[in-house]
C-alpha cells in the first residue's frame, strides 16, 4: 500500500531500495518503529477512496456525453435556423404588401398633383364666378329662344307642315284640330288662348278639320284632337278629348292633362 512518502516522492515499485534506510542504524530502525507505525496508519487514513465509488457527476464527460451533448448542440441550431427562416419568410410577405412599385407610386403622385389643382380650383370664389357666367348663358339662351305667346291659325295644309318642319327643334307645337260645329272645340279654343300667353315658348296653333282633309266621321267624333310635335317628329297624338274632359272643362284641366303625359313643363 502506497505511503504518504509515496505520495510525496512518487510510487515505488516492490523492489525499490532506500539509500537512507541503509545508511541508518538498527537502534535506529527499531526506535523509530513505534513512529512508523503511526505515520503508516495515518496515511493508510489518508488515501483517498477507489475511483469507482464515485456517485456524484465529473465536470469532463466521457465519449458518450460528448456525443449527447454534440447532438443537443445540432438540434438547437436546426431550431434556430427554422425560427429565422420563418423570421425572414415574414418580413419578405411584410415588405411585398407594402412596399409600391415606381409606376404606383407616380400614378398616386398624379392623381395627389391634380387633387391639389382642383382644390385651389374649386374654392368659394370660383363657384361663384362659375354659377354668374352659367345663369347668363341660360338668360342668353333664353332670350333667343322664339317666344309666341298666343295661338296661331293655320289656313291651310302647307302652313300646318311649315309649322312643324320649319320651327326650331328644341320648341314643341301643339296644334288643335277643331271642328267650328262642335261644343268642346269652342271650349278647347279658350282653354288654349290662356295656355299659350302661360307658356310662351310653347308654339300653340288650331286648324280646322276640314282643311286637313280628314273624313268626316273624325271630323264628326274625333274632335277636339291635340297633335305635339319636336323637331318634326310627332310626340303626342290625343283624340275624342270630349270623351276624356267633357264639354266644359277649363284651362286647369287641360293643363294638367298635357303635363300628366309630358306635352307641357311643370311650373
Amino acid at each position: 500500500m502506497a505511503t504518504l512518502e509515496d505520495k510525496i516522492l512518487g510510487e515505488k515499485l516492490h523492489n525499490y531500495c532506500s539509500s537512507s534506510e541503509d545508511e541508518g542504524s538498527e537502534d535506529e530502525g527499531n526506535a523509530s518503529g513505534d513512529e512508523d507505525k503511526a505515520i503508516k496508519t495515518s496515511a493508510t487514513a489518508a488515501e483517498p477512496p477507489p475511483v469507482n465509488s464515485w456517485t456524484g457527476s465529473a465536470s469532463n464527460t466521457g465519449p458518450k456525453g460528448v456525443l449527447e451533448d454534440w447532438r443537443r448542440f445540432k438540434q438547437l441550431e436546426a431550431e434556430n435556423r427554422k425560427e429565422l427562416e420563418k423570421e425572414r419568410i415574414a418580413l419578405a410577405k411584410k415588405l411585398t404588401l407594402s412596399v409600391k412599385t415606381q409606376r404606383e407610386e407616380e400614378k398616386e403622385k398624379e392623381i395627389d398633383e391634380i387633387e391639389d389643382e382642383l382644390n385651389e380650383l374649386i374654392d368659394e370664389g370660383f363657384l361663384m364666378k362659375y354659377q354668374q357666367q352659367r345663369m347668363q348663358e341660360l338668360m342668353a339662351q333664353l332670350q333667343k329662344a322664339p317666344k309666341f305667346g298666343s295661338v296661331q291659325t293655320l289656313n291651310s295644309q302647307d302652313e300646318f307642315l311649315n309649322s312643324i318642319d320649319k320651327e326650331d327643334p328644341k320648341v314643341a307645337v301643339i296644334i288643335h284640330i277643331y271642328s267650328n260645329k262642335n261644343r268642346a272645340c269652342e271650349t278647347m279654343d279658350g282653354c288654349l288662348n290662356i295656355l299659350a300667353s302661360d307658356y310662351p315658348a310653347i308654339k300653340f296653333c288650331r286648324i280646322a278639320a276640314d282643311i286637313t282633309g280628314l273624313s268626316r266621321h273624325f271630323r264628326v267624333d274625333g274632335v277636339p284632337a291635340l297633335l305635339v310635335y319636336k323637331a318634326g317628329q310627332i310626340i303626342g297624338n290625343f283624340v275624342q278629348l270630349a270623351t276624356e274632359l267633357g264639354n266644359d272643362f277649363f284651362a286647369p284641366d287641360v293643363e294638367k292633362f298635357l303635363i300628366e303625359y309630358g306635352m307641357l313643363p311643370e311650373k
